[in-house]
């Protein structure tokens, strides 16, 4: 059984730099199946962007899809967790902040997300969100 974030986290993050239109990451969410990206300011980890973040920060505002990424993620409260943090100290953090994905860093560089579908896989395999998130995309 995992112990760690390093264990069950998805690795390579698909990252954007902060001032790419908010439409490369779109692109990217669906060139990767992923329902979020890490953005990157100057290289290092600035913040993330979901799939939400985009429809309620951009589309819901009526912003020109040009828009840079970084006004889509909020980076207050930024909450990381690093690959050595115990698996169960990860959950009990997404719990107690209601976060369905935790970006996995190194210092200031992105290594990986974890999200709650990748829980799911490992912590009980015969759940509804597991078999969802093993799933293949729909497309």
């Amino acid at each position: 059984m995992a112990t760690t974030v390093a264990d069950v986290m998805a690795h390579s993050p698909v990252t954007v730099p902060s001032d790419a239109p908010i439409t490369e990451a779109a692109r990217q969410m669906r060139a990767n199946d992923v329902g979020d990206v890490l953005v990157l300011d100057g290289g290092r980890f600035a913040g993330i962007v979901t799939d939400r973040d985009i429809v309620i920060r951009i589309v819901a505002e009526n912003k020109d899809l040009n828009t840079p990424v970084r006004e889509a993620y909020s980076d207050q409260h930024l909450i990381t967790v690093t690959p050595g943090t115990h698996l169960d100290e990860a959950v009990q953090l997404m719990r107690r902040k209601a976060i369905r994905r935790i970006p996995v860093v190194e210092g200031d560089r992105p290594v990986g997300v974890l999200s709650i579908g990748d829980l799911a896989i490992e912590r009980d395999q015969t759940s509804a969100l597991a078999d969802i998130s093993a799933a293949d995309p729909n497309r």
